[in-house]
């Protein structure tokens, strides 16, 4: 019988530092996961961005909800909407992982989700898009999205 179960609410984040995919038990949040590879510690209280290499598997492997931000560094309304995501992340720590992708960097992923404008907001679970919110969102929206 293996010594390790497969219990908890495990997320996989790549390190904002080195860009190293982690795996991180959330239920363990208070032990201050750090990297593998730099040893630095693994900030989720934040969004997280994510890159089109990493996304089938940060979203696939998610054991909480995911709320991904879709947005661009030029628009205007996505960093208006970058408080509320950010308070959002942190009052919803270790149990929702939220994250942030670049449409201008990430276009294949974009396509393939249809983004048509940023913000976006999509709510996934178990890897499968849930709902998702186009424009500008309040904490009540945000808290919608992963109802």
């Amino acid at each position: 019988m293996s010594a390790t179960t497969n219990t908890g609410r495990p997320v996989t984040v790549a390190c904002a530092f080195c860009g190293v995919l982690n795996r991180v038990d959330l239920e363990r949040l208070s032990a201050g996961p750090k990297c593998g590879a730099c040893g630095r510690p693994i900030r989720l209280d934040r969004p997280v961005k994510l890159t089109e290499a990493d996304f089938d598997r940060v979203i696939g492997a998610a054991g909480v909800p995911v709320l991904l931000d879709c947005y661009a560094d030029w628009c205007g309304p996505c960093r208006a909407m970058a408080p509320a995501l950010d308070e959002f992340a942190r009052a919803r720590t270790g149990q929702v992982l939220v994250l942030k992708l670049d449409t201008d960097a990430s276009p294949v992923i974009s396509h393939r989700l249809n983004i048509r404008g940023i913000p976006t907001l999509i709510a996934f679970r178990q890897g499968k898009e849930l709902r998702r919110h186009v424009g500008m969102a309040d904490l009540p929206v945000l808290e919608s999205l992963i109802q």
